[in-house]
């Protein structure tokens, strides 16, 4: 059982995984691989949530809040909390699973929570970084909003509970028909181009009902960050350009029975950094929001009244354990300070969309070794989990942890693999 199952931690580390192997030219099949026992229960399981409360954390709340809720113990064996996991593989019905940790799901959320105490603020889980069900209905009860990038996003938060007034619905290329349901249950909408505000004033008119918007501004600063997540430099495919304003301004004045322009949006990319080249990646947010207040003086100057600045989310997390130096939302409004003094003043709402940094460092997928082989120069070992089930790595040549989740043999030599899944396309990789 020594390799019979590895755990890929969601969303994290390098290409090839060493492992601990002997003479025997399988490592994986020393011991039978471990079968499922019968259990009395009546389970039907995609995805497993820990309710186990931590036992490790430090009793720092401001350093605790990020923490991976994920460890090795002097046993030998994986940990979620307090929860053995290969104790939860054994009576789980269905492989591979995604295994959440909701005591750490409800850390993230209050770390945002408090960071933003004293300011008049929202914050929206954005549901495309993890749409379950379970999990946006815990959100919801711990007084999360909901950010959406579809109509069937949209569907689901309504589906947990969420009031669709504290839902945003984001998007470059919005479906009429999504647009309609979005005006009809009054969720506020991003406008990001010419062609879509009109598709909502079609929304509006088919509804019945006036629709409330936010202009999303793309200020043309570069984020620095990996260029498929990096949203708002000028070639980009999202947002408003700031001499394009008046046009948009003009388009809401001339449809006051469909338009009610309450605030603007600006998103800079995802996997922003702390330090980077010794530039502080989160000073990129104080620069959004100074930005985003001159626009602001800018359409009141025209008449309209402002009441929402949305500055989106994008924090990046430790994918590979390596306690690196990475900001945390205490640090994210500390660099805000400065504006925030004007957005009292200005008796403005704040509107955060974390994703990841409230769900990736929660979860992990445990997969289950098929077997092992080699080809030239290299090693595999195959998974029963794919790109089907984390693309990351084959979509961004993303990195990730990846451990056992039981002991090793202690007279174990060290191998190095690659680990695949079944999927037959060669960029079916996990690490």
């Amino acid at each position: 059982m020594a390799a019979s199952h590895i755990v890929s931690q969601s969303l994290s580390s390098s290409k090839s995984l060493k492992l601990h192997s002997n003479q025997n030219p399988n490592p994986f099949f020393l011991k039978p691989i471990v079968q499922f026992k019968p259990t009395s229960k009546t389970l039907n399981l995609r995805a497993v949530l820990s309710e186990n409360p931590a036992k490790t954390l430090s009793s720092d709340s401001k350093t605790q809040q990020f923490q991976h809720c994920f460890s090795k113990a002097e046993d030998g064996y994986l940990y979620c909390e307090s929860l053995r996991v290969q104790d939860v593989t054994e009576t789980v019905e269905r492989r591979p699973f995604y295994l959440y940790s909701k005591p750490q799901i409800t850390r993230n959320f209050e770390a945002y929570r408090e960071a933003l105490e004293g300011l008049n603020s929202t914050v929206g889980y954005a549901i495309k970084a993890n749409n379950n069900l379970k999990i946006l209905e815990h959100l919801r009860k711990l007084g999360s909003g909901a950010v959406l990038v579809s109509g069937n996003e949209l569907r689901l938060a309504l589906q947990a509970g969420f009031d669709p007034t504290r839902c945003i619905f984001n998007r470059n290329g919005k479906l009429l028909e999504d647009l309609v349901l979005a005006a009809q249950e009054g969720v506020f909408v991003n406008v990001d181009s010419e062609f879509d505000l009109n598709n909502i004033v079609s929304a509006a008119t088919i509804a019945g009902k006036k629709v409330k918007v936010l202009l999303r501004s793309n200020p043309d600063v570069d984020p620095q960050v990996q260029p498929f997540v990096a949203t708002r430099n000028k070639n980009s495919k999202f947002g408003i350009r700031n001499e394009k304003l008046q046009w948009f301004l003009d388009a809401v004045k001339a449809h006051p029975n469909e338009l009610e322009l309450v605030g603007v949006h600006c998103h800079r990319g995802s996997t922003i950094t702390k330090i980077k080249n010794t530039f502080s990646m989160v000073d990129i947010f104080s620069d959004a929001a100074a930005l985003m207040l001159n626009y602001i003086d800018e359409i009141w100057a025209q008449g309209f009244k402002i009441d929402y600045l949305n500055i989106g989310g994008g924090l990046k997390i430790d994918y590979c354990h390596a306690d690196s130096d990475l900001p945390a939302p205490r640090d994210l409004i500390d660099t805000l300070r400065i504006p925030f003094f004007y957005v009292r003043v200005y008796n403005l709402n704040l509107i955060f969309e974390p994703g990841r940094s409230l769900i990736a460092n929660t979860c992990c997928l445990v997969n289950h070794v098929t077997g092992v082989k080699t080809n030239g120069t290299k090693n595999f070992i195959v998974i029963d989990g794919s790109m089907a089930e984390l693309i990351c790595s084959s979509l961004y040549d993303a990195s990730q942890h990846i451990e056992l989740i039981s002991p090793s043999p202690p007279n174990a030599e060290i191998s190095t693999y690659d680990v695949v899944g079944p999927v037959c396309e060669s960029a079916d990789f996990l690490g």
